[in-house]
């Protein structure tokens, strides 16, 4: 069984959803972004999204384009965020790492090349953001070929006749997009969530998670009544932006740590 599918397994077994977070690589530099994933692992987190810095990050709201720029003015590149993989996969050898953004780094790097250094560094999974279905033959068929999974967006705009299409070679789980627009700008409706995922488990058996636009523990409960699992971004980045600027980084690892904490008590059902 794979890292993903145990994990989805191990919080069914528990009567509770999976919590997913997502972090910029390098943000707010390497030390820091390292001992935050450490806290994240901690603090609950059943999987990490980890952000690869792209300087058009065109899906993300105001909180990860600022992160990826953090990010990438403190000196993070591909290579660095899948030496930051590798770091990670030895020290948690069994949480599912997931490698978020966008293709142009890819496709600059090599996609083989990518797809070879993922592998090695024990990645999971795949959300590359602006590869729809049509264009699988740029990643998607070599990376699931190698034992990636390529896990796929579906926005309220897809639930209807292109859903078989988006989900036909997805892995790992499906990714419910719970707002339409960018990240971080509005918060979830639950009842619109709720009738996505009837729609969701009518064309795939694979796990299917929300995220964009949970701000909350409370947001992220009533979430978790629904979905197989939450993935919180923007609100955590948020707060890694806040530490910046106020100048309280010595705060950032156990405020992150606590709000990662609270999330994670909020994906108990019942």
């Amino acid at each position: 069984m794979s890292r993903i599918s145990q994990c989805f397994a191990n919080a069914a077994a528990k009567n509770r959803a999976v919590l997913g977070v997502f972090v910029t690589a390098g943000d707010p530099d390497e030390a820091t972004s390292a001992a935050l994933l450490d806290s994240l692992v901690e603090n609950g987190a059943d999987f990490i999204e980890l952000g690869m810095p792209f300087s058009d990050p065109m899906a993300d709201g105001p909180a990860i384009q600022a992160a990826s720029l953090r990010a990438i003015k403190a000196g993070m590149t591909l290579q660095k965020t899948l030496d930051m993989a590798a770091a990670f996969r030895a020290r948690h050898p069994d949480t599912p790492l997931i490698l978020m953004g966008y293709f142009n780094p890819i496709y600059i790097y090599g996609q083989q090349a990518f797809i070879t250094a993922a592998l090695a560094a024990g990645v999971d999974g795949l959300i590359i953001v602006d590869l729809p279905p049509e264009e699988d033959e740029e990643l998607c068929d070599a990376a699931s070929a190698a034992g990636l999974s390529f896990i796929r967006l579906v926005t309220p705009t897809t639930l209807g006749s292109r859903l078989p299409v988006v989900v036909k070679k997805a892995g790992g789980f499906v990714y419910y997009v719970a707002i339409a627009g960018i990240t971080g700008t509005k918060s979830a409706a639950t009842d619109s969530i709720r009738s996505a995922f009837l729609r969701l488990r009518e064309e795939t058996d694979l796990p299917a998670v929300a995220g964009f636009g949970i701000r909350s523990a409370e947001q992220a409960a009533e979430v978790a009544a629904i979905a197989d699992g939450v993935v919180v971004g923007s609100a955590l980045v948020q707060k890694i932006e806040d530490a910046v600027e106020s100048d309280k980084r010595s705060e950032l690892i156990k405020d992150v740590g606590s709000f990662c904490a609270s999330l994670s008590a909020a994906m108990q059902r019942g």
